[in-house]
Order: C-alpha cells, then structure tokens, then sequence
C-alpha cells in the first residue's frame, strides 16, 4: 500500500514511526559523505604504477622531448591515444592539463571574449546569450554560465536525453541560444545514455550559425556491466548534418587514473581546434607533457584503458548495488520517491515528492550524512519542483553507504509523511 493510499489514522502512526526512528539514528553520532562523485582510495590505488612508468629511457623514446616548451595540442603519442578514445581524428584533438572543466571553461570564455568560427561578434558584444540547460544536470557546468550573465532555460532530461521537442523549438527561434550542455554516457547525475535519435537530432536541428554543443563525455567508459549502451558518435552525425564546427567534446582520465592529475583533452573540428589554440598559444607554452608520457606508457591503448577500467566496475558496482537495495527495501512501494538505474557513471537520481528535497537535506544532515544540496542539479540552485536529489556512492566505504543509505531513506520517507499529514 502507498502512502496516498493509507487512512490519516495510518499515515499519523507511520509518521511518528519514522520519526522515532531519525531520532534513534540521529544519535549514532555519524558523520558521512555523499556529496560529490570522488573516486575511492581503492580506485585511485589501482593507477599507481603511473608514479613509475616514466624514467629517463621512456623520455628519451618519446616523439619528442617532453621535459621541454612547445607541443600546444600535446605530445603525438598522447594525441593518438586519445583520439581512439574520444573516436575522433587525430587531426581533431588536443591534449591538455589535467581539467576538462578548465578546458570547458576557457573555450567558453574565449567565446565570450572572441567568438567562435561562424559568430558575427564576440558573445559578450551581444545583448543576450542563452544556454539551453537539460536538468537534472551537473552544477559546474551551470555555474559556468552564471559567472559570464549567460541565461540558462531548462528544458527536461529524458529517459533518452535531452526533451528534443523542446530543444528544437527554442533554437530555431531564437539566435541568441548559443549552446547547449550535454553528458551525453551516463548523464550527471540522472544516468541517461543518450539515443541514437537525441544525438541525430542535435547535429541536424536549427540553431545559429555559432551554436555549439558542449559535449561533457566524462563518463565515456564507466560501464558498471560488459554490456554498455551505444553512444552514438556525434562528430559523425554533425558531419553528415552539414554542422561540422557545432560540437566541442571534452574529456579527462579524472576518475580513470587520478582524480587531481589526470590527462583532460578536447576534441572539435579542425577549424575549432585552430581557433582555440590560436588563443592558447597567449596562455601557455604547453602543457606538462611528461604527465601525459606516464598515461600513455601506463595505459598504452585503448585496451589498456577498458581492462583497467573493469578494475573500477569491480569496486564501485556493489556500491551502487548496495544503494539501490536499500531503496528498494525501504522506500519502494510507499509510491514516494523514484531512484534512477544507472548503467555506468558516478550517481544516482532520486525524485521525491515535490516540495520535499531541502527538507529530505536537512533531516539527513542532522542524523550525519551530507547530501548535495538540493536544488544543485538545476540552474541557479533552484529545482522548480524541490524534489531532485543527487546520491554519489562511489567514496565512501560499503558499510558507510549502507549506514547512510538508511538515513536516506527514513529521511525521504519522513520528510514526504511531513507533507502528506501537513
């Protein structure tokens, strides 16, 4: 039986059921962690070997030397490398320092300061910039935005993507929207793969002539089963489109090999590669390419990256099976809240019952499990609904995630009876 379905005599009892049992839990003096989607010590132990896989012999094999300036776009073993992984040319990367976000930060600023091939004027000479932001979505990406004044509409993230409907009407009608963010595998913190028909539709809809797609693969092969959904490639499809320059695609080894030093590369056109590196060149000289020579000698190709990355599944998946039992033990059925299924990536999505997220916050936090704070998975902080919340599982240790997990739960499950017996 739901709680809907339940007599205001039951739904009184169960309230003051569920909250002795936050009192009790409230007591255990508890202090844990699932805010932000880190890799565990363990993860981060299992590329070690990068620490010594480069010594003066590795140095002296490489293309070129890469203790010295110069290799803007980044040294030519690492620039292969990660073309196969990106499935781009290698004519159509650059390999960076160890940020995606920076690399997506500055290309947008440059946009702002600049333009990109195709704008008429700088965006920051224009009157109006919007960004069409799906959401539930990652809140770097929508701070980004903030901090430059551009306008984020919020459109829906479906069960396959982006609403495209609501996509395509909004960008054929106003040339002011210059961008859209994606994580098109294992969508931040929904979980969604994008289709087939999501990825065709964004390289082949109208926009403006200077529109891009921010395409955040950061989770491009964070499987947690051998049976991954197809990512269409959207380079290609924005190629047989006719839109060669309108996607910008980013990556990095952050949660591949270590979280703070990995390897973040870009990949675009090449008449977007030269226009950003044109600016680059005024930044820096080049970026730490030994850095890049341990990733490369480590890895070595994309075999190497998906064996190690079956290391990662190994030790995240019970995590997330841990996550999804306890829901299913304590919360489903009682029609109050839905949890996401992801397939890969780093989070979970629960939907509450709207007006309930910041309270479900609140409760957990004084029973001693930090959750992001609600709202963060929408623009400016604000879930119109107050219902979403974002659950990242992959820190903590597994009696940890099952200690938080029940306070989760007793916390949705209370801050919903709050409401329905208001």
């Amino acid at each position: 039986m739901t709680y809907r379905e339940m007599s205001g005599a039951a739904l009184d009892g169960e309230l003051r059921a569920v909250r002795q049992r936050h009192q009790e839990l409230s007591t255990r003096g508890l202090s844990l962690d699932m805010t932000r989607g880190k890799p565990c010590a363990e993860q981060l132990d299992l590329a070690n070997g990068i620490l010594s896989c480069v010594g003066p012999a590795e140095i002296a094999a490489a293309s070129s030397d890469p203790r010295n300036y110069g290799g803007l776009d980044g040294l030519p073993e690492a620039k292969r490398l990660f073309a196969d992984y990106m499935g781009v040319g290698n004519d159509e990367i650059l390999v960076a320092g160890n940020s995606s976000l920076a690399l997506m930060y500055d290309s947008l600023v440059r946009a702002w300061l600049f333009g990109v091939p195709g704008s008429p004027r700088p965006w920051g000479k224009l009157d109006k910039v919007k960004f069409v932001c799906p959401s539930p979505g990652y809140d770097r990406h929508f701070a980004i935005c903030e901090s430059l004044g551009i306008e984020m509409i919020v459109v829906d993230m479906n069960g396959d993507g982006p609403d495209m409907d609501a996509v395509e009407r909004l960008t054929a009608a106003d040339d002011s929207i210059k961008g859209i963010w994606c994580v098109p595998r294992y969508s931040n913190p929904t979980g969604v793969t994008f289709s087939a028909t999501v990825v065709d539709r964004l390289s082949s809809m109208r926009a403006a002539p200077d529109f891009r797609i921010y395409w955040d693969d950061a989770y491009a092969v964070h499987h947690l089963d051998d049976d991954p959904q197809p990512l269409p490639s959207i380079v290609d499809a924005c190629k047989k489109a006719g839109n060669p320059d309108r996607p910008l695609l980013f990556g990095s080894t952050s949660k591949i090999s270590f979280a703070g030093a990995g390897v973040a590369v870009m990949a675009a056109s090449t008449a977007n590669l030269k226009d950003q590196m044109r600016h680059m060149g005024m930044q820096t000289i080049g970026p730490d390419k030994i850095n890049q020579l341990r990733h490369v000698r480590f890895f070595r190709d994309m075999a190497g990256i998906e064996a190690h990355m079956k290391k990662h599944a190994a030790i995240i998946r019970p995590k997330f099976a841990s996550v999804r039992a306890s829901f299913e033990a304590n919360v489903s059925g009682t029609g109050i809240a839905a949890l996401s299924q992801p397939r890969g990536g780093y989070f979970f999505s629960m939907d509450g019952l709207p007006g309930t997220a910041a309270r479900t916050v609140a409760l957990a936090a004084e029973a001693g499990v930090k959750l992001t704070p609600a709202g963060s998975t929408f623009p400016l902080g604000r879930d119109p609904q107050d219902r979403n919340l974002r659950l990242a599982p992959t820190l903590p240790g597994l009696p940890e995630i099952e200690q938080a997990m029940e306070i989760i739960c007793n916390s949705v499950r209370l801050a919903a009876l709050e409401k329905l017996c208001a």
